[in-house]
């Protein structure tokens, strides 16, 4: 089995609870850890320097399509920050991973 880290940035603690509410209850995500970050980027032809708050939800590789699409249908942003991260977790993490799905 393939794991996936999905790392996903929201505009507000709320809209990232939501996220990954919604994630874990369609089983797209075991899990999620959200905490807050400082984020400075390019937008429009401005630099934007702006607080934000991260996402990473666990998942398979099998699941990883379907909550990449779920997840830029209920985001807030017009272009949201939805990256996976291919990782291999210790064989009881990956089971229970794979029990919550």
């Amino acid at each position: 089995m393939s794991f996936i880290f999905l790392y996903v940035t929201a505009s507000s603690q709320k809209e990232a609870k939501n996220i990954a509410k919604i994630m874990i209850n369609q089983k797209l995500a075991a899990c999620a850890n959200i905490f807050p970050i400082s984020s400075m980027y390019e937008w429009k032809g401005k630099i934007r320097d702006e607080k934000e708050w991260a996402l990473i939800m666990k998942t398979t590789q099998n699941k990883s399509i379907l909550a990449k699409k779920e997840i830029e249908k209920i985001h807030s942003y017009k272009v949201p920050c939805i990256t996976e991260i291919s990782v291999n977790p210790i064989l009881k993490y990956g089971e229970w991973i794979e029990k919550q799905l």
